[in-house]
Parts: structure tokens; C-alpha cells; sequence
């Protein structure tokens, strides 16, 4: 269990400090074209960034709280692993499909091309929303099979864990609905380029964070399951 956990800590670091790279490598002239025609009172590049790290800060530190209370409660005898719903390797793969596309439409921003940054935003939404579907229909298959949250310790867990990630797929929705507004509106792709890059970033943090609770849900073989290997 602690070989596993440290592996999950390791690949955590290490797509966080990717995404710390990717950020602050943009040049400083090229992050202040994207607020150029903004209003006096918008943050700077760098504050908005620094803004959005110390919130990625806090969200990391709730999850590591939730898998460290997650770890001390995996060794009592008790613990009985529900089974695996098939649903979420489809649902990882929207996750990634929904981050890979948010990337590209920041390289669409940075040409400054309109339509790619639409049919981006469109794309990312989509499968972002699909993901969100898919975890729910998730909760709907354990609850139809009899798993609730009183159940059992991994269950309780496993609502716990897939909920928080969630509700901040869901915060992210917020700022991709005003920077998708925005480019519907007719805004210039120059302008809101900074917010894309956020909601870039910040898409990937989220798949950063739900591989390593994936891999908490169905890592059976060291020892951190929440699920069997039995299928649902």
C-alpha cells in the first residue's frame, strides 16, 4: 500500500510540475497581448496565474486529506471493495479527450483563429459534460445494484472521492461557459487568450487528479482498491 500511494504521489508531482512549466514558460509580452484590450481593473497576466496556482494549492491539499483518510481506513479488516464499474474507463477517456481539446484550442488562441477557438471550447464542453454524465450514470448503477454510501467504508469513499473531483469539473464549466460567452459574442480570441490558457490549465490539473483517484478506484493489484475486479 505505501509503494502505491508513494507511485500516486510521484506521478501526481510530476504532471502538476509539467503544468507549473507550461505556465510560466509563456513570455511575459505574449500573456499582456491577451489582456491588451481588457478594462483597467482586469488582473494581470501574472496575478490571474498566481491566482489560479493557489487555488490548484488548496484543491491538492483537500484530496490529499480525503486519500490519506482514504489510506488509514483501507487497513482494518473490514474493508469490502465494491464492484468495478465498467463506465469509468469510458468516462477517463472523455476526460482526456475534453483536456487534449482545451489544448488545442489555446493554440488556436494563440493564431488568434476564431472558429478553431469555438469549435474547441464546443469540443471540450462536450466532453466534459459527457464525463459528468458518465459519473453520474456511474451512482446510478451502484445505487440500482444496492451501493450506498452507508454501505461500506469503500463505498462511502468511492461517492466521496468522485464527487469532490466533480464538483470541481463543475467550477471549471463556470469559467469555460464566460470564456466560451465571450468568444460567441464576437470577442477577439487575443483578448480572453489568457482565460483560455487558465482553463487550459486547470483541465488538465483535472485529469491529472482524476488518473491518480483512478487509479486508487481500481488498483486491486497493490492493495489501494476501492474496487474489485469484478465488473458492474
Amino acid at each position: 500500500m505505501t509503494i502505491g500511494l508513494v507511485f500516486l504521489s510521484v506521478l501526481m508531482a510530476t504532471i502538476v510540475w509539467w503544468l507549473f512549466r507550461q505556465t510560466i514558460n509563456v513570455q511575459p509580452w505574449q500573456a499582456q497581448a491577451a489582456v491588451a484590450d481588457v478594462g483597467g481593473d482586469a488582473p494581470t497576466p501574472s496575478a490571474a496565474k498566481m491566482a489560479l496556482w493557489v487555488f490548484l494549492a488548496v484543491a491538492t491539499s483537500l484530496f490529499v486529506l480525503f486519500v490519506s483518510a482514504y489510506a488509514m481506513r483501507l487497513g482494518l479488516a473490514d474493508w469490502t471493495p465494491l464492484p468495478r464499474p465498467r463506465v469509468l474507463m469510458l468516462n477517463t477517456a472523455l476526460l482526456v479527450g475534453a483536456s487534449l481539446a482545451m489544448q488545442w484550442t489555446v493554440h488556436a488562441a494563440r493564431r488568434a483563429d476564431r472558429d478553431q477557438v469555438r469549435r474547441g471550447l464546443w469540443m471540450s464542453g462536450l466532453l466534459t459534460f459527457g464525463f459528468l454524465a458518465g459519473q453520474l450514470f456511474v451512482w446510478k448503477q451502484l445505487n440500482d445494484a444496492g451501493y450506498f454510501v452507508a454501505d461500506s467504508a469503500a463505498t462511502a469513499f468511492f461517492y466521496l472521492l468522485t464527487a469532490v473531483h466533480g464538483l470541481h469539473v463543475l467550477g471549471g464549466l463556470v469559467a469555460w461557459a464566460r470564456a466560451s460567452a465571450k468568444v460567441w459574442r464576437g470577442s477577439d480570441p487575443a483578448t480572453i487568450r489568457l482565460s483560455i490558457e487558465l482553463c487550459a490549465t486547470y483541465w488538465h490539473y483535472l485529469l491529472a487528479v482524476w488518473v491518480a483517484l483512478y487509479a486508487l478506484l481500481v488498483s486491486e493489484g497493490v492493495g489501494l482498491a476501492i474496487c474489485s475486479s469484478a465488473s458492474l
